[in-house]
């Protein structure tokens, strides 16, 4: 029996701005651990948030750019987990009405369906130390503006989905819209992939590898 490989792909991308979606903590990378807070963004009681003009700007562009449609009225939801790099215990997305919709890229005579684009808040991050046997929670990127781009499962090898991300860094970098940094952990790649009887049309059983930061670890993962 020939097997057929199915992809799909949510990539996230932290985006250019100065400050964080909800409030005016810089999004700067580095910093000393837990130095770029503020009540808003670890989730303090009783502090609000305020929307961020310029995500909202650079998520339409983005949205565009991949050939989708804007949504006129979007919201956010809250996505409630609990983990130690999430103050809040929720993260504040686009769940039910996501900015954009129903996108395509062209990619090396396949065109690749774009399912939403929709804007989140980043997480913070979690230190392993092995030498202390400790882990250690830096809420610095706690708040700092994301779009998370989902496709459709169209990709069937590891060199499509390159190929796409190739694509849509350079058509990010050029908006002005994230400097696509892998290695700061600026573009991230969440892949979804099956497996499945050649000409078949239903999708097999889906395994998800998270929070990749390089073609050559997606690749290899694939």
């Amino acid at each position: 029996m020939t097997w057929e490989t199915v992809i799909g792909l949510e990539t996230h991308v932290e985006l250019a701005t100065k400050t964080k979606i909800f409030c005016s903590c810089t999004t700067a990378f580095g910093g000393a651990p837990n130095t770029h807070c503020c009540p808003v963004c670890t989730g303090m009681p009783g502090a609000l948030p305020v929307v961020n003009e310029k995500v909202l700007e650079f998520a339409v562009k983005a949205g565009l750019a991949l050939n989708g449609t804007i949504t006129r009225d979007c919201r956010f939801d809250r996505k409630n987990y609990f983990y130690p790099d999430l103050p809040k215990a929720y993260q504040i997305s686009q769940l039910y009405l996501p900015i954009g919709r129903d996108g395509t890229v062209e990619v090396g005579g396949r065109t690749v369906g774009i399912h939403e684009l929709h804007m989140e808040e980043d997480a913070g991050k979690l230190v392993h130390d092995p030498w202390l046997d400790q882990t250690r929670a830096d809420y610095n990127r706690c708040g700092v503006p994301l779009v998370e781009i989902v496709t459709e499962p169209d990709f069937r090898s590891a060199e499509e989905v390159i190929a796409y991300l190739e694509k849509l860094r350079s058509t990010l970098q050029y908006l002005g819209v994230s400097d696509c940094k892998m290695q700061e952990g600026s573009l991230r790649c969440d892949v979804n992939l099956s497996v499945r009887p050649a000409g078949s049309q239903e999708l097999g059983t889906r395994t998800e590898m998270k929070n990749l930061n390089s073609f050559k670890a997606i690749a290899r993962s694939i």
